[in-house]
């Protein structure tokens, strides 16, 4: 098998011609791309906040209750869950920068289940984020 041939057996997921590509009026491909957007915000805020308790145990005093690292287990997964929160609220904007990037001006409603347990309403929302700016 030569290496520069491009008759491959595998479909790419690039190639428009190939039943597995994605098109951003796919519903699917909006629903995965919205959960990842939002993941993206969540791990941003997640590591914006453990910057920020660094920076705060650097500049603490040595009998300070900031620098104690008893609890730093729980205060790191307490801002994990805050991140998340936070991400699927959209607090930051920087999901809908994403998706305002990644979806069509004009798409069909979608929605995208984030964690499984809460689902994300998607209806047209790169028409409304892109209406706003």
């Amino acid at each position: 098998m030569n290496v520069n041939d491009s008759s491959s057996a595998l479909p790419s997921a690039l190639d428009d011609k190939s039943p597995a590509a994605a098109t951003p009026a796919d519903p699917r491909y909006a629903a995965k791309a919205t959960e990842a957007a939002v993941k993206f915000e969540a791990f941003f805020i997640s590591h914006m906040l453990r910057q920020m308790r660094s920076g705060t145990r650097e500049m603490a005093g040595e009998d300070s209750v900031f620098k104690d690292p008893i609890n730093s287990d729980m205060l790191e997964m307490a801002d994990n869950l805050v991140a998340d929160k936070m991400a699927g609220q959209r607090a930051f904007g920087i999901a809908d920068a994403i998706l305002r990037q990644l979806l069509p001006a004009a798409g069909a409603p979608v929605s995208a289940s984030v964690t499984g347990k809460s689902a994300v309403k998607t209806d047209n929302i790169a028409a409304a984020l892109n209406k706003s700016v």
